[in-house]
């Protein structure tokens, strides 16, 4: 009885993380898009204000939120306690841009529900590594 040699199947690869951006300073959106995509995920939306922001989570969930905290609409700090609160959006990872840079900025944004916090100015490499460390995929 031949029970063959079993075939190894490598994964597929994997779809690139989905990522949603918001800052109301355009040059600021297309800095963190550049960086998103050097960080090898694709950015599903780039938005100028909070209520936008919150609006298109909820439409389209996506891996990662990049949420400039002082944005017309709604803060990013408001975008990010209603992405918690609802278990839809819970998932999501969050990262706030600010130039408030003190620890209490820092502790307001995690308590928020932040994942990460990055103080404006910030580098572009700085942001691919956040973009990196939060969008990490979990061994199964």
């Amino acid at each position: 009885m031949d029970q063959g040699v079993p075939v190894l199947v490598p994964p597929a690869a994997s779809a690139p993380l989905r990522v949603l951006v918001a800052d109301d300073e355009e040059d600021i959106r297309t800095l963190v898009c550049l960086a998103v995509a050097k960080a090898g995920c694709t950015v599903t939306h780039s938005v100028a204000d909070g209520s936008a922001a919150l609006a298109t989570a909820r439409d389209e969930v996506p891996d990662l939120a990049v949420l400039d905290v002082s944005m017309p609409g709604a803060s990013g700090l408001e975008v990010c306690t209603a992405l918690r609160q609802d278990p839809a959006t819970a998932g999501i990872r969050i990262l706030l841009l600010s130039a408030g840079a003190s620890l209490d900025d820092v502790a307001r944004g995690l308590s928020a529900g932040a994942d990460a916090y990055l103080a404006k100015p910030f580098g572009i490499s700085a942001l691919v590594h956040q973009v990196h460390a939060l969008t990490a995929r979990q061994p199964a």
